[in-house]
């Protein structure tokens, strides 16, 4: 017998189902969701978390039509099952496969590219201004979670819709209160009450004939809404909403698809923005994930009946940048720790638990986390601050006149640099050199390896000034035990000099750099190294007394405005005409995939680089040795 999800041609076929025909679709998709993601990886306990949300979203809304809107969009595995990318399931998050994350382009379903979070509501209102302007009368729903609407972004949103008085849906996906629990039934009776067709309409007739009564009508009707409204802090969970200019309707069961499509009827009809708020379980259906759904939050490639991940033994930049800091803090009761609701994705865990009082989460919030930082800093505090690379864009404003313009000394531990793999576009970190090198009193590190980034962790939080530390999301050699080496910032490291050229490299591309050396000492050219560890300032010293020979520049950022740019500018100022080939990542958003197939695709490979070192000597009629035998 084929599965209900196997018939389902489109969105709009869930209206033929019944909820007992529903039950089982979600049962069905969780299986697809739980295999797909054991064998690709991917975000499987805020999808597992979400299947009956999604079901009843779009048997209640007509996509495409009416506009869904994920916040993040790591929550929408559902969503691409319900609409039409059944089929491509198995490629989820691989090259040429379908995104992890909502893509315009992909589908006509997904409203809005999204990645990062509290975006929904800003994108959901403008869309519904928008429909306004336009004489349209489509409908416009984001679906936020508990964490996204920590972001100082959705409150400025949600005080603007309330302004607005846009005709807007909001579902807040909450999966960690215990509310529902508290005041579930009262709250439902109270939803019920506000959702009836009647009571808009008999609340605004009530305010209208008070108006007209002489002299009490408007103080009476003052004494009513005070009156209402005490009652409402006492009762209803969702006042604050309330307050800002929506309808609240809820808390609901998440995992109740009648009671959903249910609300979600009523609230599409209520005229202004509504919030209904939804109680869901991250990892439904699959234990491992609902035991612990942090683990199984963002995951890698795991069996499916232990839930055990299958992932390499070695030493991650993470994990080394996790036991530096932890070595250093030891020594150091100033230093404290910060970082945007990625406790453990940044491996400050640890530092939580044995040190609490010097451990701060600031929710999604990167600007708050940065200035808070700042602080920290001018009352004698050293704040490490763990960011991923593409989420500290979000607060460029703040390191700029928070941090740099007083030159306070701020730790910035930047995490997932360069390509990321499978998250795609929204999560490679590949524009932190191009948007931190610009910023005067900055002092910008790239290590090679673990030992590397814990010395310069050491250095950071001994200069006077800010510093921020990149460092991808790759394996590394672990940190060796003795005493940490303060690197002089401004200061290269010579690994070896080439007769032919050489090759000056950032970060984990020394590695690759060493490895092109030898294979291209064996077709006779010899080909230096150097590590550039400091990125800014650079040490133009040395690169103009190796300007007599070609060099090649390696980095994992976009060639705009990085290590190379950075290169070919302290070579023009000191007015040298070295012959100087930069290569690494094209200037464009770049898909998901596994890292090594992107950097095959994208020329940044070692037999790659290689060629390419050939042919750029090839030009410049470096002849190698061998050939001169």
């Amino acid at each position: 017998m084929s599965r209900l999800l196997d018939r389902l041609s489109s969105p709009s076929d869930l209206r033929g189902y019944s909820y007992h025909e529903l039950n089982i679709l979600a049962k069905e998709i969780r299986d697809e969701i739980i295999h797909t993601v054991s064998l690709n990886g991917g975000h499987l306990a805020p999808n597992l978390g979400v299947v009956e949300l999604t079901i009843a979203i779009h048997r209640v809304f007509d996509s495409p039509r009416d506009k869904i809107i994920w916040d993040v969009g790591h929550q929408c595995y559902t969503h691409k099952l319900l609409t039409g990318r059944r089929d491509a399931f198995f490629t989820l998050r691989q090259l040429d496969g379908i995104s992890g994350f909502p893509k315009p382009e992909e589908s006509i379903h997904d409203a809005f590219a999204t990645g990062h979070s509290s975006t929904s509501i800003s994108a959901a209102l403008g869309m519904a201004t928008a429909r306004d302007l336009n004489g349209e009368d489509y409908k416009v729903v984001a679906v936020i979670g508990d964490g996204s609407i920590t972001g100082g972004m959705a409150y400025e949103a949600l005080n603007h819709a309330g302004h607005l008085k846009k005709n807007l849906t909001v579902i807040l996906n909450d999966n960690e209160m215990s509310i529902a629990k508290n005041v579930g039934a009262l709250s439902r009776y109270l939803s019920d009450l506000r959702a009836a067709p009647g009571y808009s309409k008999l609340k605004s007739n009530v305010q209208s004939v008070l108006d007209k009564v002489p002299v009490v009508g408007k103080p009476l009707a003052r004494a009513i809404e005070k009156a209402k409204n005490t009652f409402k802090y006492m009762l209803v969970p969702g006042v604050f909403f309330e307050e800002l200019g929506f309808t609240y309707l809820g808390p609901i069961d998440g995992h109740n698809i009648p009671l959903m499509c249910k609300v979600f009827s009523e609230a599409s009809a209520i005229k202004g923005p509504v919030m209904v708020h939804v109680i869901t379980k991250k990892g439904r259906g699959y234990k491992p994930a609902e035991d612990v759904p942090s683990k199984y939050h963002g995951v890698g490639p795991f069996d499916v009946n232990t839930g055990k991940i299958k992932s390499g033994s070695a030493a991650s930049f993470t994990s080394c940048f996790a036991e530096a800091l932890l070595s250093e803090a030891e020594e150091n009761p100033h230093i404290v720790a910060i970082t945007a609701a990625m406790t453990e994705g940044t491996g400050l865990l640890e530092f939580s638990q044995r040190y609490p009082e010097r451990f701060f989460d600031v929710a999604i919030a990167e600007q708050h986390a940065v200035t808070f930082a700042a602080g920290l800093a001018k009352a004698g505090k050293k704040p490490v601050v763990a960011i991923y690379s593409t989420f500290l864009q979000r607060a460029y404003d703040q390191i700029v006149h928070d941090v740099c313009l007083p030159n306070l000394p701020v730790v910035f531990a930047v995490d997932r640099a360069g390509l990321v793999g499978p998250d795609g576009p929204t999560h490679h970190g590949i524009f932190d050199l191009s948007f931190l090198r610009s910023i005067p009193n900055i002092t910008v590190f790239s290590p090679k390896d673990g030992r590397e980034l814990a010395d310069m962790l050491h250095t950071a939080l001994r200069l006077d000034g800010p510093v921020a530390i990149r460092y991808p999301k790759h394996e590394t050699s672990a940190i060796s035990s003795g005493p940490r080496t303060f690197i002089v910032p401004g200061k290269a490291e010579v690994l070896s000099l080439g007769r032919h050229a050489n090759i000056a490299a950032e970060g984990a591309m020394v590695e690759v750099a060493v490895r092109v050396r030898e294979k291209l000492a064996a077709e006779g050219f010899d080909v230096g190294v150097v590590n550039i560890r400091s990125i800014k300032p650079l040490d133009g010293e040395l690169l103009c007394s190796l300007a007599d020979k070609p060099l090649v520049t390696l980095e994992n950022n976009s060639l705009e405005g990085g290590l190379g740019a950075a290169v070919l500018e302290a070579l023009n100022r000191a007015g040298s005409s070295a012959e100087v080939k930069c290569i690494g990542l094209p200037g464009k958003f770049i898909p998901s995939g596994g890292v090594q197939e992107l950097h095959q695709r994208l020329g940044l490979d070692d037999e790659s680089i290689a060629m390419n070192i050939r042919q750029f000597l090839g030009l410049l009629r470096v002849v190698p040795e061998v050939a001169s035998k």
